[in-house]
């Protein structure tokens, strides 16, 4: 038996958002990007209002209206 496996590259980003200043922030923005498909890990680094996506490749624009739908900005 064969399997068909397609080997997709993970690649790690990282974005600047703007107006974190808790942990309630944090648990939304991880929520929210964490919804997008292809998204494997979130972190997020509320010291340096950070947010780390590790995943298949993900279009900037859907991550940056997640974490606007979280009430955030990502600023780069």
């Amino acid at each position: 038996m064969t399997h068909d496996r397609k080997h997709i590259a993970m690649i790690t980003r990282t974005y600047t958002v703007e107006g974190m200043t808790c942990q309630h922030c944090v648990t939304a923005v991880r929520s929210e990007v964490g919804r997008i498909p292809g998204v494997t890990e979130v972190a997020v680094d509320l010291d340096h209002g950070a947010v780390t996506v590790t995943g298949e490749p993900v279009d900037d624009n859907a991550v940056r209206a997640a974490v606007d739908e979280a009430g955030y900005r990502v600023t780069n």
